[in-house]
């Protein structure tokens, strides 16, 4: 039972967020044996920072998390695991990956230590304040996309660190507006939602949802872009990106079930479809045509 809680409790389902790490990986087309293992090793040792930011944000919020209909059923919350396991969790899953990566590449040290550092001072305060709690939610996923690219020596361009921030951005707000449709309802879960409402993160996402689908636009017409992959046509996988951000928009908006794009991407069909398909178009257009 304990055993179970605590594997909850470390949030697995969430490492699908480390896929960013392949990146710069997907985006060089190195796709050797090298790369690929210095990648996978990259996203394993994140993941497991990533379960240690977890626990102490889990730790931070039991207070919040016990006064949220669904959050209220974490394993701190409800007691499952104590504050004492949670504690070595915390330490260990920090320190181990933090000693691994100093002894392969100082560049993933310094990264893997300042997404801790930034997701510490997150959970203690940063997310109480309205606009840095996203942006510090965003700034996490950049820092996957530079553990890639420092785990196999490929420099990033800066669309798709723009992007990557604006995608963030993005479905941060989405999950924000979820807290807002609570808040309403009478459940207030988080206590920087009082900067919130519902007029300025619609305003928000149509707003990003719009630089994102220009931003990817230019990525895929700029003479750098063409000149690196020799194809004039990848402005053809936009098709994918647009459709991507309708349904994600349609989910948030109509369905309203914003609050946890993990899950969403695990369950929705449509999105995974358009993903793979953007893979795979973006892909053969490199390779074929």
């Amino acid at each position: 039972m304990l055993k179970n809680s605590i594997i909850v409790l470390l949030r697995p389902e969430h490492y699908v967020k480390n896929l960013f790490i392949f990146a710069p990986l997907f985006f060089s087309f190195k796709f050797n044996i090298i790369n690929i293992s210095n990648s996978l090793l990259a996203f394993f040792l994140f993941s497991l920072v990533a379960s240690s930011a977890y626990v102490f944000n889990d730790l931070m919020d039991i207070d919040e998390d016990r006064n949220h209909p669904i959050k209220k059923l974490r394993p701190l919350a409800d007691g499952r695991v104590s504050f004492t396991s949670a504690k070595i969790l915390i330490a260990s899953l920090a320190i181990i990956p933090l000693l691994i990566a100093v002894t392969i590449n100082m560049n993933l040290f310094f990264v893997l230590f300042l997404y801790l550092a930034l997701n510490f001072m997150y959970s203690l305060k940063l997310k109480h304040i309205t606009i840095i709690d996203i942006s510090i939610i965003a700034a996490g996923f950049i820092l996957r996309l530079f553990a890639g690219s420092f785990s196999i020596n490929e420099d990033l361009s800066m669309w798709i660190i723009i992007m990557t921030f604006l995608l963030a951005l993005f479905l941060a707000l989405a999950k924000r507006r979820d807290d807002v449709l609570l808040a309403i309802s009478g459940t207030k879960t988080r206590k920087n939602i009082d900067g919130y409402n519902l007029e300025f993160i619609n305003s928000a996402m149509v707003l990003m949802s719009g630089i994102i689908v220009v931003a990817y636009i230019l990525f895929t017409t700029s003479a750098e872009t063409i000149n690196k992959f020799h194809t004039e046509y990848l402005y053809v996988t936009s098709f994918f990106v647009i459709l991507g951000i309708l349904r994600y928009m349609q989910i948030t908006f109509v369905e309203k079930d914003s609050g946890n794009p993990t899950y969403i991407l695990y369950k929705d069909r449509f999105l995974q479809t358009i993903i793979i398909s953007w893979l795979i178009s973006f892909y053969l257009m490199v390779k074929i045509i």
